[in-house]
């Protein structure tokens, strides 16, 4: 698949690791801010493009999507806005690491990365440390690496591609060349250069960038047809805004019908009341009421439910008084209420996708 002549290079990694001071190293020069006192919440993905040693780079710095204690909710937002800056696909990934143990964070952090872009990814990423002053005097990162397994596994499945910077220390002209920031920047944009060559000058895709893609161009066809004087830039960084608004808000709805007691409490409900034909029809014992109402088959339930709501289409309060108002139920409700919710968040997850707003 072929690319544009700029290059779009996708920095992920968690919170801390030194993103956006990389892309400013890159660059030669401070583009992005630094989010020392604010945080992931006061970080947002942005993307820049700058010409370096005559190549066309665009750097798209993502906030930590990796980072505990934020929700799906406040992180999906996010997501979307990287997947519209960096579509159809990033030509390379940057997988940024600090040069210090390899944990199972880090090991996480690459985890999710395959979950969203897929195991293939990896034909397009490189490896990037950064706190190279970390390193002890006269060890090259290869040989760093080699001391970790873990570490070593991942250089393997990113084809050995690796690279090392210190984004404060190694600014200043010293008589080693390897710990020279600008040395590494030229390696690293020889190694993208290759990387993309050896990948027919294509870039990474999927169903969730190719379907972004699509937006965008259909709304890139509306603004030429309402704009006068835009540039195609302009065009295309307004087309991206108003896609990105969009699919947003296209996905916010999902989340809070998701939570909202009146729709859980009637599916319960309705489940419940579904079991009760189904222990009638077995004759299943009450010892066995809360194991057979979780095990019972899928298709059972949608069938007979199906079957209610068109014959007697009872209303959610009449059906939930019903339901409570049986021994049984009122003895088992707490462990029934406990696995179904359960349930129903497996339920939701097989059939919405937080990360791909675009279906």
């Amino acid at each position: 698949m072929s690319g544009s002549a700029t290059k779009r290079i996708l920095l992920l990694g968690k919170t801390g690791v030194g993103k956006s001071s990389l892309a400013n190293t890159i660059f030669g020069e401070t583009v992005f801010q630094i989010n020392h006192l604010n945080g992931p919440k006061g970080h947002c993905t942005r993307a820049e493009t700058r010409s370096i040693n005559g190549r066309s780079l665009t750097l798209i710095d993502a906030p930590g999507f990796f980072d505990t204690g934020r929700s799906e909710e406040e992180i999906q937002p996010e997501m979307v806005r990287c997947i519209t800056e960096c579509a159809p696909g990033p030509h390379a990934l940057l997988i940024v690491l600090k040069v210090e143990k390899f944990t199972e964070h880090e090991q996480a952090v690459v985890t999710k990365i395959l979950e969203w872009f897929s195991e293939d990814v990896l034909k397009y990423a490189v490896v990037v440390f950064t706190h190279g002053d970390q390193l002890p005097d006269g060890m090259k990162i290869q040989e760093y690496i080699g001391q970790s397994e873990g570490l070593s596994d991942l250089l393997k499945r990113c084809g050995g591609r690796c690279h090392v910077v210190d984004n404060k220390y190694w600014k200043m002209v010293e008589d080693d060349d390897y710990r020279q920031n600008k040395f590494h920047v030229a390696e690293l944009v020889n190694t993208i250069d290759e990387l993309v060559t050896g990948n027919n000058r294509g870039y990474h895709t999927n169903e969730m960038l190719h379907k972004a893609e699509k937006a965008i161009k259909e709304e890139e066809e509306r603004i030429k047809k309402s704009s006068g004087n835009l540039t195609e830039e302009e065009i295309r960084r307004q087309a991206r805004t108003n896609v990105f608004k969009t699919m947003t808000e296209k996905s916010r709805p999902w989340i809070r019908s998701l939570v909202g007691f009146a729709v859980i409490a009637g599916v319960l409900a309705a489940v419940t009341a579904v079991w009760l034909n189904y222990k009638a029809e077995t004759e299943v014992t009450e010892s066995t009421l809360v194991k057979e109402i979780i095990e019972a088959p899928i298709t059972k339930v949608v069938e007979v439910i199906s079957e209610e709501v068109s014959e007697m289409q009872p209303s959610v309060e009449d059906l939930t008084t019903s339901v409570v108002e049986t021994p049984e139920i009122q003895e088992a409700i707490p462990e029934i209420v406990e696995d179904f919710w359960d349930w129903v968040k497996a339920l939701f997850e097989n059939i919405y996708d937080p990360w791909n707003p675009f279906d």
